[in-house]
């Protein structure tokens, strides 16, 4: 991807920035994940792979990422759902096929679940909804907790960067109002769910809730015995692409 992006502007001003290629049929979003952005594997692999089926395809920074403006710490999962629904409904016509990594993976349901006439299916990949609760403030120690309470702010040590990741306190508090795996999930699409047994980040088992969440029946889940979180493989991206091929 070399060209520069377009922008819209969402709520509040936030200048959100998006690639979208307009074809025939179904428009498949691509919802990334916490601190990724338009020029993650999968977000290319998505766009060539579109163009290729001749699929619409868009794809975007939440504000705080890549070029979109505003700054990471002010982000949260609301508002970072309030950007994709921006420009969802800005940029795109006709049916959706919501496809959500990791973080986008909850943002991606949540998103379903706002624009549920328009959802033709949904694609998790290593899908992480709660993880603000579950993944984050319930694990952290007493001190990492006051840390967050007196300074706003955690740097956590990232597997994929030498940048931390940035954990804000309104990012743990704004997650509670969020959280979707303690009630039933209203979602009745076809739903596919792509989870990595070697995932150290997100429990495969939250594949596994997501299946029992949602009211679905048409709901298949692909373990990876040997796939990592990232599911980035020759292998893994193929079977994402047939996911898609499924519902065009």
């Amino acid at each position: 991807m070399s060209l520069e992006p377009n922008y819209i502007i969402g709520e509040k001003g936030r200048k959100i920035a998006y690639h979208y290629s307009e074809a025939k049929g179904p428009t498949v979003v691509f919802c990334g994940g916490y601190m990724s952005d338009m020029e993650g594997t999968k977000a290319i692999f998505l766009e060539n792979s579109c163009k290729e089926l001749g699929i619409s395809y868009l794809m975007f920074d939440y504000s705080g990422h890549g070029k979109s403006s505003e700054e990471f710490v002010d982000g949260t999962i609301g508002t970072w759902t309030q950007d994709a629904l921006s420009v969802i409904d800005e940029v795109t016509k006709g049916e959706l096929i919501i496809v959500g990594s990791s973080m986008g993976g909850w943002i991606g349901l949540l998103v379903s679940l706002a624009r549920k006439d328009r959802l033709k299916a949904f694609i998790g990949i290593a899908a992480a909804p709660d993880f603000t609760r579950e993944l984050m403030w319930d694990n952290y120690s007493p001190a990492i907790k006051e840390t967050l309470k007196r300074d706003g702010i955690y740097l956590e040590p990232s597997d994929y960067s030498d940048e931390p990741y940035k954990v804000s306190y309104k990012l743990i508090q704004d997650g509670e109002n969020h959280i979707l795996l303690n009630k039933p999930i209203d979602l009745n699409c076809p739903i596919r769910l792509f989870h990595g047994l070697f995932d150290e980040d997100v429990p495969y088992s939250y594949s596994s809730r997501i299946a029992e969440k949602v009211i679905s029946n048409d709901v298949i889940i692909s373990f990876n015995k040997s796939g990592d979180h990232r599911l980035s493989s020759e292998a893994d991206l193929n079977r994402l692409k047939q996911a898609i091929c499924e519902f065009i």
